[in-house]
């Protein structure tokens, strides 16, 4: 007689994507009853159609299996595996927790550190922690693709010793493969964020994993080890897992056993099935956001509060945010640019002694209850800045329009009297001959400032805006709730607001700030052809500037393109079209000629970008052109993108020897760089947004601004710490209440910081 088989324990696996699907499938194939939770209909129908498929090359294997979105999910739940995207887990485990058994427990089978939010909601006894390394990915509704071999590891929270249920969940998932039972999960979940952090900069770009780590190994170096000295830091004990040895990679290794780690880790990567990471599929195959942003949210608070700096994580997370609905961006040079903020060595090779030391923070970060007390001083004010937006939106302010913008400035001179009181100096830099507006600089004192150094900061903005006059009488400010629009309030009305407030909440507080020069010009929409040379001026004087321009979808803004605006003009000789159609020379023709030559120099790896956006040519259509002119618009992210353009259209010859070419106009704005001083001071600023609650991230964008000039000229740069919103130069222009006082309050923490250290 044959003895009964035992009974299977039964499974509930919450997210049935890549990883959940895997490990539902290994259980039900080994007699497991498994029930699949999923918010996606159609996966959910496909499985209960033809049950769980996990395809392998070109075969394919499937197991029943029950499904159930979680809105037709009845019952309760006991052993669970959790296995959705780590920006779910909180919606997730509030779904759970009523549901869950006394006796239940929640298995944390996700990418990042997701156990604390768990126990928030179930409880820290009925949490188990895990580390999953698995190369899958769903192919379609009801199917996964098996990526190859992976790693799973299981244990109790804290580093408790494994326990009972732990050892019999690793039993039952080795229905899988290699899954083990460990004290350490801790240090294999810290490894892979090093690992994972490789993978996601990977996203960047179109290309395979293997070969990107391969040739971008002082990047990917450079990367981990900002990760692993935050671990170092909290003394975790890092573990490898298949074939990825995180101890090389931390700071100070040889370099050797570094590059060694590098080639056994890009071989392995290329006996993978699965050639690129999900997080690019989710951007160039799915179009939707990625979590991984969100799992690094712990790596960069644990790095706030040890401060440690993590630029590269935060260029590769702000690079993955901005491919989000437009992966056609995905580019090597982003990886390139990484290498480059990496350095020419990877930390710990010999040279390194010769590199520059990373720039230091540029100030000392208050207290947190410092930042909260401004922060609760603004918001108390918030409609006192509101009404001064609404009286500064109804001064016209028109580039063009010299009579507005004199009654513009008189109208600022009074309100900066009224709200910082009177300077120590004033200065107006007449600017009415040159067409522009004038140019007005105030000078505050220091007060309580214990900072070595006592050069002021630049606070620097425009009063004039694109709006020509008359805009008013059809569109004035207005407010509906926390939402506000009108001409300017964007760009950038709002964010001289925000700056005026920001000193008078540290002075109202009798809190310290540096001595601050504040400058307006009357011509940045129109190129500050009449204001550049006094900013640069200026700025030799100061210790650094805060460009109040605004925000980048909330983002500080770190690099600029320089901005060329050139003309091609192009000279031929008149006849008449039908009489005599060769005598002529058409200025048309070599035009068109021309323009597909420029446009043969654009660049969008390297950031570079032509327009012809005007094009003039002819009198009649009966008659050879005899002269025609094309505008143009040039965007370029390096000084050496600068000087190829400038090489080439100096370069430009006529394909009609019988016509002249002449190209005039020049470069109206310098690249922006993120140099070291610019990244540390965004450092700082990053940090003192942490101190209000905020993730602040950083951008690199194609317009340029006055602070292009500032850091061409050796003075770092805080810009886009201005208005939070959107619709520039549009009429949807607009930013938000709660977007000024936060964004006041952020400016008023960094003066505060900067005038402490």
């Amino acid at each position: 007689m044959t003895a009964p088989s035992p009974q299977r324990a039964a499974y509930t696996v919450v997210g049935g994507g890549a990883i959940g699907g895997t490990l539902a499938f290994a259980l039900a194939r080994a007699g497991h009853p498994v029930t699949v939770v999923d918010t996606d209909p159609a996966h959910v129908a496909a499985i209960r159609a033809r049950g769980l498929v996990v395809a392998h090359g070109e075969s394919r294997t499937s197991v029943p299996v029950a499904a159930a979105t979680p809105d037709e999910f009845s019952g309760t739940l006991g052993r669970v595996l959790l296995a959705v995207k780590a920006q779910a887990t909180g919606t997730a485990a509030a779904w759970i927790a009523p549901r869950l058994e006394p006796d239940g427990y929640v298995v944390s089978l996700q990418n990042g550190f997701n156990e604390d939010l768990i126990a928030q909601h179930v409880g820290a006894r009925r949490t188990v922690a895990a580390f999953v390394n698995i190369f899958a990915d769903v192919v379609e509704p009801g199917v996964v693709l098996d990526g190859g071999a992976g790693a799973l590891v299981v244990g109790e929270v804290g580093g408790a010793p494994v326990s009972p249920r732990v050892r019999a969940v690793v039993a039952d998932l080795q229905s899988w493969g290699p899954a083990v039972a460990s004290d350490n999960v801790e240090g294999y979940l810290w490894a892979k964020a090093g690992f994972g952090a490789m993978l996601a900069a990977t996203a960047l770009a179109d290309a395979p994993m293997a070969d990107l780590i391969d040739r971008h190994r002082p990047a990917m170096a450079a990367l981990t080890g900002e990760i692993f000295a935050v671990s170092d830091r909290l003394g975790i004990t890092l573990e490898a897992f298949d074939a990825f040895e995180p101890l090389p990679f931390r700071h100070g290794t040889d370099p050797a056993e570094r590059d060694a780690a590098f080639d056994r880790l890009s071989a392995w990567l290329r006996t993978q099935a699965k050639d690129r990471s999900g997080i690019w599929r989710d951007l160039a195959v799915r179009h939707r956001p990625v979590e991984v942003t969100t799992h690094y949210a712990d790596v960069f608070d644990h790095a706030a509060r040890e401060g440690l700096p993590t630029p590269l994580l935060r260029t590769v997370m702000d690079g993955l945010r901005s491919l989000e609905g437009a992966p056609d961006g995905m580019s090597e040079a982003r990886l390139a640019e990484l290498d480059r903020l990496a350095g020419s060595a990877v930390p710990g090779r010999p040279d390194d002694q010769n590199r520059p030391a990373p720039a230091a923070l540029p100030g000392r970060l208050p207290e947190v209850e410092q930042a909260a007390a401004v922060r609760a001083w603004l918001d108390e004010h918030r409609e006192d800045m509101v009404a001064d937006l609404d009286a500064y939106t109804s001064q016209g302010s028109a580039s063009d329009d010299l009579d507005d913008l004199g009654a513009c400035l008189g109208w600022l001179r009074d309100w900066l009297d009224r709200r910082l009181g009177a300077p120590d100096a004033e200065e107006i830099l007449p600017r009415a001959k040159a067409g522009a507006g004038d140019i007005l600089v105030r000078r505050y004192p220091a007060r309580d400032a214990v900072a070595e150094d006592a050069r002021p900061a630049l606070l620097l903005g425009h009063y004039d805006t694109v709006w020509p006059t008359g805009t008013l009488d059809d569109w004035p400010f207005r407010r509906d709730g926390d939402h506000i629009s009108g001409p300017g309030v964007f760009d950038m009305k709002a964010g001289l607001v925000q700056a005026v407030w920001a000193l008078r909440a540290l002075d109202a507080l009798g809190l310290p700030r540096p001595a601050c020069t504040l400058m307006l010009n009357g011509d940045e929409e129109t190129g500050s052809l009449a204001s550049h040379e006094a900013i640069v001026a200026e700025s030799h004087g100061s210790r650094l500037a805060m460009v109040f321009e605004a925000a980048a979808d909330g983002a500080i803004k770190t690099a600029r393109k320089g901005v060329g605006l050139f003309t091609l003009t192009v000279t031929g000789s008149e006849a008449h079209a039908g009489l005599d159609p060769t005598a002529g020379a058409s200025a048309v023709d070599e035009l068109a000629h021309q323009i597909l030559r420029l446009a043969e120099l654009r660049a969008p790896d390297a950031g570079t970008s032509l327009n012809v956006g005007v094009v003039e040519g002819g009198t009649r259509s009966n008659v050879t052109a005899g002269r025609a002119v094309g505008r143009i618009d040039i965007r370029v992210a390096s000084a050496a993108e600068q000087q190829r353009i400038g090489e080439a259209l100096a370069a430009l010859r006529p394909v009609d020897p019988r016509t002249r070419v002449e190209i005039t106009g020049d470069w109206n704005r310098p690249v922006f760089e993120r140099t070291e001083q610019v990244a540390a001071l965004a450092e700082l600023t990053r940090r003192c947004a942490a101190l209000l609650g905020e993730d602040l991230r950083e951008a690199s964008v194609g317009g340029a601004s006055d602070g292009n000039f500032v850091v061409a000229a050796g003075t770092p740069v805080l810009d886009g710490i201005g208005a939070v919103g959107s619709g520039a130069h549009a009429r949807s222009e607009n930013t938000s209440v709660s977007g000024m006082v936060a964004r006041s309050a952020l400016a008023a923490t960094v003066l505060g910081a900067l005038a402490a250290g």
